[in-house]
């Protein structure tokens, strides 16, 4: 037989009562149009809230560590700027491995072991607009004096390049190149607190060649 008994009301406590009054609160709140309190729960988010700062890297103590640093030629489309103090531009000999897209630093003894295939060079430090590092090397005139009119159109560029963001663009009718002057105001680059010997030492990692009995030098010789 079914307990016809009459149902015992609970009598809710203060606590959740006052849970309610919260909720019909912000409920309320959100439908006039005003800023809920948790911000989670808003339907539009406010992104000055999270907007990352331009000081990134200075606000959650960050610093770029340089692992990598491409010994090449300018991109056509890259604003550069070129280092003007002399201490960050070297005279040197590179191996060019045109198949490889690659360049080794030569010490003496692997000098006079290849003389035919080293090449007089300037080194130059450049950066990119975009803050990226690579050193820019340029052929230097021979040792009789003969020169390239693209070699020295190049290094005439890193010279403007030295004083004002440029872009450096190849000109096959005027065998050089052009030097394109940015009309926008860009900032002084931000240059790495590093010598330029520290700095050569991570563009040319591994491809260092002191013994004039080095894998590369005899396969170039064939004897390898």
């Amino acid at each position: 037989m079914a307990d016809k008994r009459p149902t015992q009301r609970r009598n809710k406590s203060p606590q959740s009562s006052q849970s309610e009054i919260q909720n019909m609160t912000a409920l309320t709140n959100s439908i006039d149009g005003a800023a809920p309190i948790n911000p989670s729960t808003a339907p539009v988010l406010d992104l000055d809230q999270f907007r990352l700062p331009q000081d990134f890297g200075d606000v959650v103590g960050v610093k770029k560590v340089l692992t990598k640093i491409p010994v090449k030629k300018p991109d056509r489309q890259a604003f550069i700027r070129v280092r003007p103090e002399p201490e960050y531009q070297f005279q040197t000999s590179l191996l060019e491995l045109k198949e490889e897209r690659e360049y080794y630093l030569l010490g003496p003894d692997a000098l006079s072991a290849c003389p035919n295939e080293a090449i007089p060079m300037i080194l130059y430090l450049a950066i990119t607009r975009l803050g990226s590092l690579f050193i820019w090397p340029v052929r230097l005139p021979k040792s009789d004096g003969r020169d390239n009119e693209w070699h020295a159109s190049a290094r005439e560029a890193a010279v403007h390049a030295q004083h004002a963001w440029v872009s450096v663009r190849s000109n096959p009718d005027v065998r050089g190149y052009d030097v394109l002057l940015a009309t926008a105001t860009i900032p002084e680059p931000q240059w790495p607190d590093k010598p330029f010997n520290e700095l050569l030492a991570i563009a040319f990692k591994g491809r260092i060649i002191l013994d004039p009995f080095h894998e590369v030098l005899l396969r170039l010789a064939g004897d390898k």
